[in-house]
C-alpha cells in the first residue's frame, strides 16, 4: 500500500495516520475513514472546494449533496434548526449508529454542500477512530468510498482500489459493519437509515427515505404513529419537499 495508506491496529500507525488525516483536513484534502457501517471519504464540511473534491472522487454533482458526520448530540443543535422532539428520541435510541437524520439546516451556517435545499442530513457514527477525528475536526462530510455506482467498500483496501491518489489518507479499521444484524458485514452494506424529518418540523410524518442497517420497525418503536406509511410522498399539506438525501450516506 501507499505511504498514505495507515494500519490502526498498530499503534504507531494509528498516532502517524490521525495527525496526517486532521492536517490533510485542515488544508481542504480528502481522508477515507472506517464507520460502523462502510467506510466512507470524509472533508472539511465547511470548505466549499473540499466538499466539491468529494463529490468529483465520487463522479458525482451537486445534486447529490453529501450527509454530515458529527462527534456528538451537541452538534445536532447547532446544525439543525428546530430539532423535533421525536428526532431527539431517535438519536437517543440510535446515535452513535446507523441512524441519518435529514433536518432543516441552521440559516446561518457557512458551508455549501450543494443542492440541500436549506436541509442537513446528519449522523453520530459508532466507530472509535471516525469519533476520535470529528473531535479533532469537527463536522465532516462523508459519502461512502466508492465511485458513484460500485459496490460500497467494506475495508480500506477496496476503497483505495476505487479511489487511489483522489484521497490523500487512508485510515485502515479493519472490516467495516460487522455489529449490524445477523448477516454482519452483508448487512452493513445497505447503509445507514435515512430518515427526513423535515416534514415531521412542518407538523407531517417522519419518513424513511432509505431503509438499512436499522428497520422500520425499530424506527416505528421510537417514533409510533409519527413515521409515515410506506411507500408514500412528503406530506404534501406540511410544505415539505423530499430532502435531497445522497443514495450514499456518511458511511
Amino acid at each position: 500500500m501507499p505511504e498514505r495508506f495507515f494500519d490502526c491496529s498498530v499503534d504507531s500507525e494509528l498516532l502517524t495516520g490521525m495527525r496526517l488525516a486532521r492536517a490533510a483536513i485542515g488544508r481542504g484534502g480528502l481522508v477515507v475513514i472506517p464507520t460502523d457501517t462502510v467506510y466512507g471519504i470524509a472533508a472539511d464540511a465547511f470548505d466549499p472546494k473540499a466538499v466539491q473534491k468529494l463529490l468529483d472522487a465520487k463522479g458525482r454533482d451537486r445534486t447529490s449533496p453529501p450527509p454530515v458526520l458529527i462527534p456528538g448530540i451537541p452538534t445536532l443543535d447547532a446544525l439543525a434548526a428546530d430539532v423535533p422532539e421525536e428526532v431527539r428520541a431517535l438519536v437517543e435510541a440510535f446515535w452513535p449508529g446507523g441512524l441519518t437524520v435529514i433536518l432543516t439546516a441552521q440559516p446561518s451556517l457557512n458551508w455549501d454542500l450543494g443542492e440541500t435545499r436549506g436541509t442537513v442530513a446528519l449522523r453520530m457514527p459508532a466507530n472509535t477512530i471516525a469519533l476520535e477525528l470529528l473531535s479533532e475536526t469537527g463536522p465532516l462530510a462523508v459519502s461512502s468510498a466508492n465511485r458513484t455506482g460500485e459496490p460500497s467498500a467494506l475495508d480500506a483496501a477496496t476503497a483505495s482500489a476505487s479511489l487511489g491518489d483522489s484521497i490523500d489518507v487512508y485510515l485502515d479499521g479493519g472490516a467495516a459493519g460487522t455489529a449490524y444484524g445477523t448477516e454482519g458485514i452483508a448487512t452493513a452494506a445497505a447503509g445507514s437509515t435515512i430518515v427526513d424529518a423535515t416534514a415531521l418540523q412542518r407538523g407531517g410524518k417522519l419518513h424513511i427515505v432509505r431503509e438499512g442497517v436499522i428497520s422500520r420497525m425499530a424506527v416505528q418503536s421510537i417514533v409510533g404513529d409519527a413515521l409515515a406509511e410506506a411507500a408514500t410522498a412528503p406530506d404534501a399539506a406540511s410544505g415539505s419537499e423530499p430532502a435531497p438525501a445522497s443514495a450514499e450516506p456518511a458511511e
